[in-house]
């Protein structure tokens, strides 16, 4: 089955995009939300949760902007994740964009992990 590609957008009130992007991009940041513990070596980030353990290419990265990364054992050569962060005109409030794949029968699985997972994010930020 070919996966969907998906985007989901978070807000995130009085968070300076240098705080949001480092725990998108750090070891230490994306351990306190995203896994267990983050180990980065050049382009290739290796995530743990307990006892499971999986790595992923950082494949594009435009500064304070945006990161995608890829799963090295993913199947799907199209499949990635990105952050992007931005600013909502508006507001001026800082948004927090992320694309994943997913397969049609998981994609609200998947957005719920996302959900849980920002939810840590936003805790850890202070929110």
């Amino acid at each position: 089955m070919k996966k969907e590609k998906f985007h989901i957008e978070y807000i995130f009130d009085k968070v300076s995009n240098r705080s949001l992007w480092n725990h998108i991009t750090t070891a230490l940041g994306l351990s306190s939300w995203f896994a267990d513990t983050v180990d980065i070596r050049g382009n290739v980030c290796t995530f743990t949760w307990k006892k499971m353990q999986e790595q992923a290419e950082i494949i594009d990265i435009k500064p304070e902007i945006s990161v995608r990364y890829r799963w090295m054992e993913e199947e799907d050569e199209n499949a990635y994740f990105e952050f992007i962060i931005h600013t909502i005109e508006l507001t001026g409030s800082t948004a927090l964009e992320i694309t994943d794949f997913a397969e049609p029968d998981e994609k609200t699985d998947a957005i719920e992990l996302w959900d849980s997972q920002v939810e840590v994010l936003k805790r850890t930020l202070g929110i």
